[in-house]
């Protein structure tokens, strides 16, 4: 079984653009989800390896000296 997406498509003006403010409905979390797809596929463009790690994953711990 396949799922039926919902594609919501809009005519907008030029100056009109940049003023939605659909992304309020959404957590960040949703946002980024969104996002993350054309994030991927832009590094592929670019050329960069996608599966690489991004984020680095050190921890260190840094202590003062005297009292």
């Amino acid at each position: 079984m396949s799922k039926e997406r919902q594609i919501t498509d809009r005519k907008s003006t030029l100056a009109e653009q940049g003023k939605e403010q659909d992304y309020l409905l959404y957590t960040p979390e949703e946002r980024f989800a969104l996002v993350w797809p054309l994030t991927i596929s832009a590094w592929a463009m670019k050329g960069e390896d996608v599966s690489e790690q991004r984020l680095q994953r050190d921890v260190d711990c840094v202590k003062r000296r005297g009292s």
